[in-house]
């Protein structure tokens, strides 16, 4: 039999064939060199060895099962899929990963450690863990490391050559964001758990991790969980009389519930959506919601009676009268002194490890330092790819970019930012946060029923946020020459040009930038816009081996798009283009001084992101599915105690006659984008600084005096006026009758449209204090051009 009918069959496909040649025991049931002979094959779509040709023909009619298909009855199951239906061999699935990462990123306060922690993790779960199973990696130099892990991986977990043996590329489904999902023989499921967690805690000391697994049969894949016998399994027929009870609603989702909300076209019907949301449950999305239900028990303490509990994390002792280590959290064990390091600094051995994993030499890769050879600690910490390299890889396929990134610099003379200060150098001593995280993700995973589906889904996202971080970048900074710097703990020096950026992590969908402030709105508009086009594949991307492998599947229904605008969109309603993507970003942005306390500013700029996500579900109840930023500017530490969300309730919400909200935020992509313009039309204006503070004062005394007052301040401008009106008064301050001429400058009518609880509306809302706050962290594009000029001229001057 030849499997040349089996058109580019997917990793998949040879994942689930490979699991079932391998049989159950922990010696495979097939010789080896006809397993590897059969993964060749399939590979390259020849023919299989005679041997497997059965089980092969049996995934190949798996795979074949339209994505549409659900059988009514377990009878037509049985009848239809009767070679399926008897086989016994379990596949094992395993999930596992990281857990209270930020925790571990950022219990120091040094950018160097948070640096190094979060690519340590990175390099565990892209290149360690897929080492597990003799994946090659993409760059030549990482084939030793990845030997390397191979022999711990068979020495710690089996003491002999069995679990890598077992293990082939094609058997992970994905391994991104910190967690890794895979097939595995059945017999290994739980040594290769064992070995996820124990990796993370060999590596790191001190970071939790957690891995589950569990074994299913050949339909289970398909088909979902699946009783034995299979006979006794609830079907379609116990759905239809049970699902408006709480519990059925519970696991599987309250149907009447989403037939309201719902405007999809399927969902018009109850007959068709009652076995819609049972088949969306009855996949391989009810495998994953076992194991995450799994992963979630065993991180918090559950003894399974297999494995050895995970209850007790990683700890180590301290003692009062002993030296802590500088994240004030264990003893340290090496004191190190200047000049090998700027300063004097105390190291436990986990701390020790993020350092030396964020160490920053000034050229080139870094070698090992000194003070890390002295301490006579064995540990290595193999070869990390840094975020620059990776950005310069991309700029490297992508020339446009390239070209507006470095102009005529060339990347070899531009140093990595050594700490924030530098940052915060092309930013007069500001920086910002950016967090970014996916909206409907969750809901959009609950509709996939295939794990290739979810391999596809899990690559796209992966790409789109990557990518979208590169050009973001890319289009909105450029190499910085450091000026007027007196810094005491870095090695570089005034005119030393530096990459003006700290990614932090990409992982998933998750974002993590630091970034100068003057350009963090510009930069989360583009991730936001980006990754929504990315996906769409609306970008062409040079980086064509995986790019144009993006499945491009996200776009929404027609029926879907906003009915009206103007309930998404404060700014300019009729010009925003309808939602086209299903998934998109929000955005948290904190603008603060660089010496913020960073487990502080990480706090406040989760709220953000917290506040934007909140507007995102709101505004999708009008049908708008794009992105959202929520950004806070703090010139002090003290200006807010805690949290975000009740400093504004307090100071700045005025129960007046009519109720006053003195700020605007959360902001859509589109509104941020006004919002922006905004700014620019006033530094063209040359609206006077003292003016702006006297308006913004103002908007306390009510909505009449402050309507008053910008009138007054605003004719008496000697200049573009008229761009002012028109980026202001007329694009953001239109009144609610559109018949009605005039306009509410500085305040936006707002009548709660998208609120369950109208008690506080309608109300009158102003961007001012948003304007206000930002208008010394928005370059024009004049004065930004100009800069950008001078220190390209200064620098090409002094080479």
């Amino acid at each position: 039999m030849k499997t040349s009918n089996i058109e580019n069959p997917s990793s998949v496909m040879i994942a689930i064939a490979w699991c079932l040649a391998w049989g159950d025991e922990r010696k495979p049931k097939h010789k080896p060199e006809v397993m590897r002979l059969m993964q060749q094959a399939l590979n390259e779509g020849k023919e299989v060895p005679e041997e497997v040709q059965k089980l092969v023909e049996q995934v190949r009619q798996l795979q074949g099962i339209d994505k549409d298909y659900f059988p009514a009855t377990l009878d037509e199951l049985r009848s239809r899929y009767s070679e399926l239906w008897h086989q016994t061999t379990r596949i094992g699935l395993v999930y596992g990963g990281a857990t209270k990462i930020k925790q571990y990123v950022f219990e120091s306060s040094k950018i160097q450690n948070i640096r190094g922690a979060s690519a340590l993790l990175d390099r565990i779960n892209l290149i360690d863990l897929p080492a597990f199973f003799n994946k090659n990696p993409k760059l030549i130099q990482y084939t030793i490391q990845c030997n390397e892990v191979r022999k711990w991986l068979n020495k710690t977990i089996c003491g002999q050559d069995q679990l890598s043996e077992a293990l082939i590329p094609e058997l992970i489904i994905y391994s991104t964001g910190g967690n890794i999902l895979a097939f595995c023989p059945a017999a290994f499921v739980d040594d290769l758990a064992n070995a996820i967690e124990k990796r993370y805690t060999e590596e790191t000391l001190t970071a939790n991790s957690c891995a589950v697994g569990d074994t299913f049969r050949l339909l289970e894949i398909r088909f979902g969980l699946l009783r034995e016998p299979i006979e006794n399994t609830l079907w379609l027929d116990w759905y239809r009389q049970e699902y408006k009870k709480p519990l059925v609603q519970a696991y599987f989702g309250n149907l009447d519930k989403n037939l309201e909300k719902s405007q999809t076209e399927r969902c018009t019907n109850l007959a068709v959506s009652i076995e819609d949301a049972f088949a969306d449950r009855k996949s391989f999305n009810e495998l994953t919601t076992k194991l995450a239900i799994l992963f979630n028990q065993r991180r918090s303490g559950h003894d399974f009676s297999t494995r050895a509990s995970r209850r007790y994390p990683p700890m180590f002792e301290t003692h009062p009268y002993l030296i802590r280590d500088g994240s004030d959290r264990r003893s340290a064990v090496m004191i190190v002194q200047p000049p090998k390091l700027p300063r004097e600094s105390h190291f436990s051995e986990a701390l020790a490890r993020k350092h030396l994993v964020g160490n920053r030499a000034k050229k080139g890769s870094p070698q090992i330092p000194e003070w890390y050879k002295e301490s006579q600690l064995e540990w290595e910490r193999g070869i990390i790819e840094s975020w620059v390299d990776r950005y310069n890889h991309f700029l490297g396929k992508n020339p446009s970019l390239q070209q507006k990134y470095y102009a005529t610099l060339k990347a070899d003379d531009i140093e990595i930012a050594q700490n924030l200060s530098h940052i915060a150098n092309a930013s007069k001593g500001f920086i910002a946060y950016i967090y970014a995280d996916g909206n409907n993700m969750g809901g959009y995973i609950q509709k996939i029923r295939t794990p290739q589906k979810y391999q596809e889904f899990s690559r796209d996202v992966e790409l789109a946020t990557e990518y979208a971080v590169y050009y973001a970048l890319a289009e909105n900074l450029h190499p910085h020459k450091l000026q007027n710097l007196n810094d005491e703990e870095s090695f570089l020096e005034n005119g030393d040009l530096v990459h003006p950026f700290e990614i932090i992590t990409i992982g998933g969908d998750d974002i993590i930038l630091i970034v100068p402030a003057n350009k963090a709105l510009a930069i989360a508009k583009t991730i936001g816009e980006r990754f929504e086009e990315i996906l769409l594949k609306q970008v062409s991307l040079a980086e064509s081996a995986e790019s144009e492998n993006i499945t491009g599947c996200y776009k929404i229904k027609q029926e879907n798009k906003p009915i009206d605008l103007k309930k998404c969109h404060r700014y300019k309603p009729t010009e925003a283009a309808p939602s086209q993507c299903q998934l998109s970003t929000s955005i948290g942005v904190l603008i603060t001084a660089y010496n913020t306390p960073i487990y502080y500013a990480k706090d406040l700029t989760e709220q953000l992101l917290k506040s934007a996500k909140e507007r995102a579900k709101k505004l999708k109840k009008a049908g708008y599915c794009g992105g959202t930023v929520d950004f806070l500017t703090m010139k002090s530490v003290t200006m807010i105690s805690s949290d975000i969300k009740e400093f504004r309730q307090q100071a700045l919400i005025k129960n007046l006659k009519p109720k006053l909200k003195l700020y605007a935020a959360p902001y859509t992509l589109h509104e941020l984008g006004g919002l922006i313009g905004v700014v620019e039309a006033l530094q063209n204006a040359k609206f006077p600084k003292s003016q702006l503070y006297q308006i913004r004062n103002l908007l306390e005394r009510g909505k009449q005096t402050a309507i008053l007052n910008y009138r007054y301040f605003r004719v008496r401008l000697k200049q573009k006026k008229q761009d002012l009106q028109e980026q202001f008064e007329e694009a953001w301050c239109q009144p609610k009758d559109s018949n009605n001429k005039g306009n509410l400058a500085p305040w936006i009518y707002d009548d709660g449209a998208l609120e369950h609880d109208k008690s506080d509306y309608p109300l009158f809302e102003t961007i001012w204090r948003d304007v206000v706050d930002l208008y010394d962290f928005i370059a024009s594009p004049d004065d930004d051009s100009d800069a950008i000029e001078t220190q390209m001229a200064t620098t090409e001057a002094e080479l």
